[in-house]
């Protein structure tokens, strides 16, 4: 078989591609990339279709042998990234060979790395994608992350096309990190002064940090409704629970809640927040829709 053959799993591996839609209404979180930029960059080294699946490494440890030629890119957290034992650079492309050895060593910066194979993985879909989601047992080889002895299969490739990603377009994953956010049709339940404290401190996040959601600590913010019902949920969505410390909603957010929005988090901010880690400081700025449409619009262009 043609593939990569999984020495080490590392601790968090999964398949991920672009996510799932138009299936909340059952219950079915979107879940995907969870770095949309370092992802879509991944594809586009490798003129790639940017819905293909890739791999999202949270954490050091992975060991990949090929049983084929192809090419890979690798992009997001600075890493020991390794072939045959020598280390290599990242956000580009490489000529992997059979037999050769791939591996993610420690992660130096950012919090997780993505690696793509040209065309992606040969991965059946569930609705409509093989993203992996953990809690509903869905997507990837056996809806979980890669274990030890998995194995990926890819269609052989061998037309070679050196790419690297330009310097000024690699993010760098800052201790601070702002996060814009446009206020939510509830943001009436906050008085100013808690808009103000919101958006004049400086949150932690914490260790309650995943492909879920990452809860913050800091002032506590309180909205005048002791709770509403149960609503779908957007992504990048910021819930203020009764204890007062804000959570973002992420791709494997739960579909409804019951706990009142101020506001939510621009979506490609929100790519960069998946590079942080416990323990560094967020901060928040308001934008209105129009700023919000813009920074979309450009974002995504950039990919076409």
């Amino acid at each position: 078989m043609k593939g990569f053959e999984v020495i080490k799993a590392g601790v968090f591996t999964l398949i991920e591609d672009i996510g799932r839609v138009s299936f909340m209404h059952l219950g079915v979180t979107s879940s995907g990339y969870l770095d949309e930029y370092a992802a879509l960059k991944a594809h586009k080294l490798l003129d790639n279709n940017s819905s293909l699946n890739l791999l999202e490494i949270a954490f050091a440890g992975l060991k990949l042998k090929a049983t084929a030629d192809t090419i890979i890119s690798i992009t997001g957290a600075r890493c020991e990234f390794k072939i045959n034992g020598f280390e290599k650079n990242i956000w580009q492309t490489y000529n992997i060979k059979k037999d050769d050895i791939l591996e993610i060593k420690k992660i130096l910066s950012g919090q997780r790395v993505y690696l793509a194979v040209k065309d992606g993985f040969n991965v059946k879909q569930e609705l409509g994608s093989s993203s992996v989601t953990i809690k509903e047992k869905l997507g990837g080889l056996s809806g979980t992350q890669l274990k030890n002895n998995d194995f990926l299969p890819f269609n052989e490739y061998k037309h070679y096309i050196p790419k690297r990603l330009k310097k000024e377009y690699i993010p760098s994953y800052d201790s601070i990190l702002t996060l814009r956010v446009i206020l939510s049709y509830q943001d009436d339940s906050f008085s100013k002064k808690e808009k103000d404290k919101f958006f004049n401190s400086v949150y932690t996040i914490t260790p309650d940090f995943n492909r879920m959601a990452c809860k913050l600590s800091g002032e506590k913010i309180e909205s005048c409704l002791d709770g509403i019902v149960s609503e779908g949920i957007a992504f990048g969505a910021i819930q203020i629970p009764k204890d007062g410390q804000p959570i973002i909603l992420l791709k494997e957010r739960q579909t409804i809640g019951g706990y009142p929005k101020i506001g939510s988090v621009l979506s490609i901010d929100c790519f960069k927040l998946a590079q942080m880690k416990p323990g560094q400081k967020i901060k928040f700025r308001q934008i209105d829709i129009t700023e919000a449409q813009a920074k979309l619009k450009k974002f995504y262009s950039s990919f076409c």
